[in-house]
C-alpha cells in the first residue's frame, strides 16, 4: 500500500470566536512576547521567559512574532492614512495647545549602513511654572509616531498620529525644532500655521561655533561671552546677536583666519540670519511657549536608540518600521488601545493567506479538470505490453482485464486527466497516486 499523503492546513471553527491567533501560543502569552521583544533583545526575552516559568521558547520564535506583530501595526496604520485622506473625517478633539517637534536619528544597518529614522514627537503643553528662577514649561501626554523613510513618505504617513491626537482642529500648534529643511516641508503639510520655534540649544551651538572661532574654544573669555550673548538671545530681541555675530564675522575676514574656520563663521551665521523670525524667545516665553525640543530628542532615545543601537546590533531594512512602530505604542503608554487593533490585523491577514492558499489549489484543480476534457491517448496495439493472466482466468474476463489495463496505461501516460475527480483537483497525485489508480481500474472492472 503506497504511503498516506500529508494533510493540508484547516481552521478550527471556533479559532476566530476564541480570538486565537497563528501559532502554538496562547493570545495573551504571544501579546507578551512580542512586548518583551519590542523592549528587549530577543535572546533576553527567552532568558526573561524562563526565568519567569512562563515558557520555553527560542529567540527565533520570539522573533517572529514581534516582526509580525510590528508588521501588521505598520499596515494598519497606513490604512488608516489613507482612509483619512480619502474619507476625510472629522478631526478629533485634542489638547488645545500642541507641541509639534520633529527629527531624526540613525540606525545601523547590516553590511555596514546607516539609516535615518525620523520621528514626530506630539504633546500637551502646560502652562508656564517658576522652578529655580526660571520660567519653565513643560509638555506631557506625548506620543510618538517614528518610521525609517524619505521626508515625502514619513510626512504623509504621520498624518495618522496628528489626525489622532487633533493636531489639526488645537488653537496653537508650537512646532519647536532645529533648522532642517525637511521638517520645515512637514510642518507645512502637518499644521502650516504653527509657530516656528528654532530649538534653544540648536541656536546656542551655532552661536557658540562664531565665538570659539574669535576667542577661541574653552578659553575663559570665550564661557564668559558665551553666557552672556546666550542670556541676551533668550531674554531680548534675537537682531542684537545677530549684529553681533556679523561683527565678529567682519573681524576675521579683516585678519588672518585660516579658510575653514572663515567658512565655518559664515555659514553659521547665515543659518541664524535665514531663521531670524524662529528665535524671538522673548516673545515665544512670554505667551508661555516652549523654546526646546527636548522631547523629540529624548524621544529618539528612548523610543529609537534604546532597542535599536545596542551593542552589536545591525537591522535589515525591512525590520526597522515593524520594530519602530512597536516602539511608538510601547512609549506612548498606549499598548492596551492598540494591541487588540495589532492582534485582528494579525488574524486578517491569516486568514487572507489562508484563502489565498485555498484559491490556489482551487485554481490549480480547475485547470487540471479543464485539461481532462482532452483526448486520452490510445496506446497503439504495437506498442501494448503483454499482461500476463493467471492460467484459469476466464476468456471474458481476460478481455475485460486486458482492457483496463490499456485504460489505465492511457491514464497513467497522461496524468492530467486524472482532473475529473475533485479531489485531484485540491490534491493532484503523485506516481503512488497514480499506481494505486491503475490498480482501482483493474479491480473496479472485474
Amino acid at each position: 500500500m503506497p504511503p498516506a499523503r500529508n494533510v493540508g492546513q484547516v481552521f478550527f471553527p471556533l479559532d476566530e470566536e476564541l480570538a486565537l491567533l497563528p501559532g502554538t501560543l496562547t493570545p495573551s502569552l504571544q501579546e507578551a512576547v512580542v512586548r518583551l521583544g519590542a523592549r528587549m533583545p530577543f535572546r533576553e526575552v527567552v532568558q526573561e521567559l524562563t526565568c519567569l516559568k512562563y515558557v520555553t521558547t527560542t529567540e527565533a520564535t520570539v522573533r517572529r512574532h514581534t516582526e509580525t506583530a510590528g508588521t501588521a501595526y505598520v499596515a494598519w496604520q497606513t490604512e488608516e492614512v489613507e482612509q483619512v485622506a480619502r474619507t476625510l473625517p472629522a478631526v478629533p478633539e485634542g489638547a488645545q495647545r500642541q507641541l509639534l517637534s520633529t527629527d531624526g536619528a540613525l540606525v545601523p544597518l547590516v553590511h555596514g549602513e546607516w539609516a535615518e529614522v525620523k520621528s514626530v514627537a506630539i504633546g500637551a503643553i502646560q502652562p508656564p511654572v517658576l522652578e529655580n528662577g526660571e520660567t519653565v514649561v513643560h509638555t506631557t501626554s506625548l506620543s510618538y509616531f517614528s518610521r525609517l523613510a524619505e521626508a515625502e513618505t514619513f510626512t504623509h504617513l504621520a498624518t495618522v498620529e496628528t489626525h489622532r491626537r487633533g493636531t489639526e482642529r488645537a488653537e496653537t500648534v508650537c512646532a519647536v525644532n532645529d533648522g532642517a529643511e525637511w521638517i520645515q516641508g512637514f510642518i507645512d503639510v502637518q499644521r502650516h500655521d504653527a509657530v516656528r520655534i528654532l530649538d534653544f540649544s540648536h541656536a546656542a551651538g551655532y552661536v557658540a561655533q562664531v565665538g570659539q572661532a574669535v576667542l577661541g574654544e574653552g578659553t575663559p573669555a570665550f564661557k564668559a561671552w558665551l553666557d552672556t550673548t546666550l542670556h541676551d538671545l533668550k531674554h531680548e530681541s534675537p537682531d542684537q546677536v545677530l549684529q553681533m555675530l556679523r561683527d565678529m564675522q567682519h573681524e576675521l575676514e579683516g585678519g588672518a583666519a585660516a579658510p575653514k574656520i572663515l567658512d565655518n563663521v559664515r555659514t553659521a551665521v547665515q543659518y541664524l540670519e535665514k531663521r531670524r523670525s524662529q528665535m524671538e524667545y522673548a516673545c515665544f516665553q512670554a505667551a508661555g511657549y516652549p523654546i526646546g525640543s527636548g522631547s523629540v530628542e529624548s524621544g529618539n532615545k528612548v523610543v529609537v536608540e534604546t532597542r535599536l543601537k545596542g551593542a552589536g546590533m545591525h537591522w535589515a531594512r525591512p525590520h526597522v518600521n515593524p520594530m519602530v512602530a512597536l516602539r511608538d505604542v510601547l512609549c506612548s503608554q498606549r499598548w492596551a488601545q492598540d494591541w487588540s487593533q495589532i492582534a485582528t490585523r494579525i488574524r486578517v491577514d491569516h486568514l487572507k493567506e489562508r484563502h489565498q492558499r485555498q484559491r490556489t489549489r482551487w485554481m490549480q484543480g480547475r485547470a487540471i479538470a479543464t485539461a481532462s476534457s482532452e483526448i486520452i491517448p490510445i496506446v497503439p496495439a504495437t506498442t501494448r505490453r503483454h499482461h500476463h493472466l493467471e492460467p484459469n482466468t476466464p476468456i471474458a474476463h481476460r478481455r475485460i482485464i486486458r482492457g483496463a489495463i490499456h485504460q489505465s496505461d492511457a491514464l497513467v501516460s497522461n496524468p492530467i486527466a486524472l482532473g475529473m475527480n475533485q479531489n485531484f483537483d485540491a490534491h493532484p497525485p503523485g506516481m503512488n497516486g497514480l499506481l494505486s489508480i491503475r490498480t482501482f481500474v483493474i479491480l473496479g472492472t472485474c
